[in-house]
């Protein structure tokens, strides 16, 4: 049995997975997130990139744009605005968003599956903590949170025809794979 802590990060991380699920609905690649502080979700979002026109349009910048705009939750800004949040966010931040989170001092960051082709947490590249910064503190992030739920979206999505795509790829000869096989072991 997994202790209260592991069922609070599985019980937030489910939360993000209904955002990944709306995202999925509306033809953008499945990723969700929520920002918790003090107990209760903060902000919520979905990637918006295809609906957007705009590739910087993904779960935690768009979840970030919300409270930094909602003077309730950012009455003053300060140099580490996230320094009290934790983020739950289905898919590993990529580069461009683990920046950001270092940036805004985010406390820590709990993710269901590796982005292994733009990893920004350690699958990649380790901007979360590995990199030196001369200013940002680095911040925690784990990875695992149902895991298999986060891949079976993603293949959900890739067997897809994405029409938003600049070239589209044919997909109709294109099966479901369903066996998910364990994180390797770090060499």
């Amino acid at each position: 049995m997994s202790s209260p802590a592991e069922q609070e990060h599985l019980s937030w991380m489910r939360e993000a997975m209904h955002m990944a699920e709306d995202a999925l609905a509306a033809s953008e690649v499945p990723v969700g997130c929520v920002f918790v502080r003090n107990g209760a979700i903060i902000a919520r979002a979905r990637n918006r990139t295809n609906e957007l026109r705009n590739a910087t349009r993904h779960a935690e910048l768009e979840a970030i744009d919300g409270i930094l705009a909602d003077k309730t939750l950012t009455p003053e800004m300060t140099r580490y605005p996230l320094s009290d949040t934790v983020l739950y966010v289905t898919v590993e931040p990529c580069m461009m968003c683990a920046s950001a989170l270092r940036q805004l001092g985010i406390h820590s960051v709990y993710y269901g599956c590796e982005n292994e082709k733009f990893g920004g947490n350690g699958s990649v590249l380790g901007v979360n903590e590995s990199l030196e910064h001369p200013i940002h503190p680095p911040y925690k992030s784990v990875g695992g949170y149902l895991r298999e739920e986060a891949i079976m979206i993603l293949r959900r999505f890739y067997v897809t025809e994405n029409t938003n795509a600049p070239v589209p790829k044919l997909k109709a000869n294109r099966t479901l794979k369903t066996e998910i096989l364990p994180k390797a072991a770090p060499a």
